[in-house]
């Protein structure tokens, strides 16, 4: 590996050595005659490069551009003196590796040489002006094919290094950017033509413009990514907020198993009840996550309750009367489920204001804590309960109306009704698939906890990016 790196290391200092020689060579006065353009091209490159914003598949910088129009209005030593000034005080900034800042030398003097000597063959002999359209043609097409020539300069050495495929890179990394390079081709023919029409003044105008462009550019997509990890985070967070709330539930089972899989029953029913009056999927699905959590506040409860098989004390009725409040202030700690929050706390409210924990009336208890009230209600006179031996499906029917109005929400009980005499539905307490089924919630929970905190493969070191100003 390091014989390899040593025989590249020396091939990039042959390359730089030929071709900062080759400058030498066709460096003539003609392409100093305008020092304050120099230092204009010089400036725009290294603001550029400063401004930059790295995407996932290309490099925003109007530098690219900067040291093309060199090539065309000064020629190959001044565009090649830029493009290594424009490396060395990335350098200074960005520390990279020996092998890549050699190879990032060699590249910038090399395609701003080719460039520049193509512009002076072919322009020189034709005495083309700036301002005709066939030195517009020439411009652009040097621009396209010196933009090859880099890429495929620094994109072939990571290929030696890596051992990698330079067609696949081409194909993969060039291509998809391919339309925003003719764009940026076609920007630096309209700023030559604004160059030969109105003179530096101009350039200078247009380069504030363009430079003031990419500084939008960039903070644009920087606090794009600082709100999309925003996002990510507050969805990690309550992600594992719910996954807490999870293992509670599997915890109060092992504890109580009997509560644990009531609240599964309860969330079955108020969903079903939720679809039948036409409650949209996203709305079902609150319903299902409130009937999963409504009971999550008994962990206030001591064991002598859970488990016991006597009528309540006063005392202890009061510590029952809790659990609302109680698991309302554990589900409201999570982003995003106040909602949840809410309905929990009144899942116990009474259509005639005599229930508790706020004792409020009808229609300002909201709609799903009605339905889960209902469902509550039935699956604790159907299912073995620790206070009451199970009734039969026809007797809890009967007792749901004989407490519509009063207690639970008479429309809401017919519907219901409808749903246990016309599908026969039901819970099976004592089967785990049931539960399981119920219990859904943590399969969704995993699926975006899990890929957000799955340790990140290492990354493979990616050739520099053609540099192109934001289009």
């Amino acid at each position: 590996m390091r014989r390899q790196q040593l025989i590249l290391g020396l091939s990039q200092v042959g390359l730089l050595a030929a071709a900062a020689t080759a400058c030498l060579i066709v460096s003539g006065p003609d392409q100093w005659r305008s020092p304050q353009l120099a230092a204009l091209l010089l400036a725009i490159t290294l603001v550029s490069d400063l401004l930059a914003v790295q995407t996932s598949t290309l490099r925003l910088s109007g530098s690219f551009l900067a040291i093309v129009l060199a090539m065309a209005l000064l020629g190959p030593a001044p565009a090649a003196l830029i493009g290594v000034i424009s490396v060395s005080v990335d350098a200074v900034r960005l520390r990279p590796p020996w092998l890549e800042l050699l190879n990032n030398l060699a590249t910038y003097t090399t395609f701003p040489l080719v460039g520049g000597l193509v512009v002076a063959v072919v322009a020189g002999p034709s005495k083309l002006s700036i301002d005709s359209a066939e030195f517009m043609l020439l411009v652009f097409g040097v621009f396209l094919a010196t933009n090859v020539l880099n890429f495929v300069m620094v994109a072939g050495f990571t290929c030696l290094m890596q051992r990698e495929s330079l067609a696949e890179k081409f194909r993969t990394m060039f291509l998809p950017v391919l339309a925003s390079e003719i764009f940026t081709a076609l920007l630096a023919v309209a700023v030559l033509s604004v160059y030969a029409s109105v003179g530096l003044g101009a350039l200078v105008l247009l380069t504030l413009v363009l430079l003031t462009f990419q500084y939008l550019v960039r903070e644009l997509l920087t606090s794009q990514a600082r709100a999309e990890q925003l996002r990510q985070r507050g969805m990690q967070l309550a992600s594992l907020h719910m996954g807490v709330l999870a293992a509670m539930l599997r915890t109060l089972s092992l504890r109580d198993r009997m509560t644990a899989r009531h609240s599964a029953a309860v969330a079955r029913y108020a969903s079903e009840i939720a679809s039948a009056i036409g409650l949209s999927t996203a709305e079902q699905e609150l319903v299902h996550t409130a009937g999963l959590l409504h009971d999550i506040g008994k962990f206030v409860f001591p064991d002598s309750i859970l488990s016991g098989h006597s009528k309540l004390s006063d005392e202890e009725y009061e510590i029952v009367k809790r659990h609302p409040s109680e698991g309302a202030s554990v589900v409201r700690g999570v982003d995003g489920y106040g909602q949840v929050a809410d309905i929990i706390l009144c899942h116990h409210e009474r259509m005639d204001g005599r229930g508790y924990p706020r004792g409020i009336p009808g229609e300002q208890i909201p709609m799903a804590s009605r339905m889960i009230s209902i469902a509550d209600t039935y699956d604790v006179m159907t299912a073995r309960d620790s206070y009451k031996e199970p009734v039969s499906s026809e007797e809890a029917i009967a007792e749901l109306r004989r407490v519509s109005g009063t207690q639970l929400d008479g429309e809401l009980v017919e519907v219901f009704v409808g749903l246990l005499e016309s599908r026969g539905l039901v819970f099976r307490h004592g089967d785990d698939a049931d539960f399981e089924a119920e219990l859904g919630l943590e399969k969704r929970m995993r699926e975006y906890v899990e890929p957000s905190f799955a340790p990140e493969p290492l990354p493979t070191p990616q050739p520099e990016p053609v540099a192109v100003l934001a289009a």
